[in-house]
């Protein structure tokens, strides 16, 4: 019976302690990294770094929330184990989503533009 009671954990392939472990850290190293990028953009931390992050802050905030929201969509949603309609169902309103935000700011910046010139 007990054969038996391991198999379905081996069948899924979930991930074990160590791999949760490893994950938790990775997250937690990204969310230092973030707070560091803050820190140096409100002008805590100065020197060579602060030349580099300010011009693209958001840009590193908005790489590392999304490295972020894909170890924990993949691992601990365990979208990487399921069927792929799962994921298909999960990722696909996500692209139109990003779509649709990326069009609004992109009108969002066009229309101040237009604004300044009148």
């Amino acid at each position: 019976m007990n054969a038996h009671a391991a198999a379905p954990t081996e069948a899924h392939g979930h991930s074990g302690w160590k791999t949760y472990t490893a994950i938790a850290l990775i997250l937690f190293a990204l969310t230092a990294l973030e707070v560091v990028t803050y820190e140096v953009h409100d002008g805590s931390i100065t020197g060579a770094i602060a030349s580099f992050v300010d011009p693209i802050f958001i840009l590193l905030l908005v790489a590392l929330s999304a490295a972020k929201f894909v170890l924990v969509a993949a691992f601990y949603m365990h979208l990487k184990n399921d069927s792929r309609i799962f994921s298909g169902t999960f990722v696909f309103p996500l692209i139109i989503a990003v779509v649709v935000i990326v069009a609004l700011f992109t009108l969002f910046t066009y229309n101040r533009g237009l604004q300044h010139i009148f």
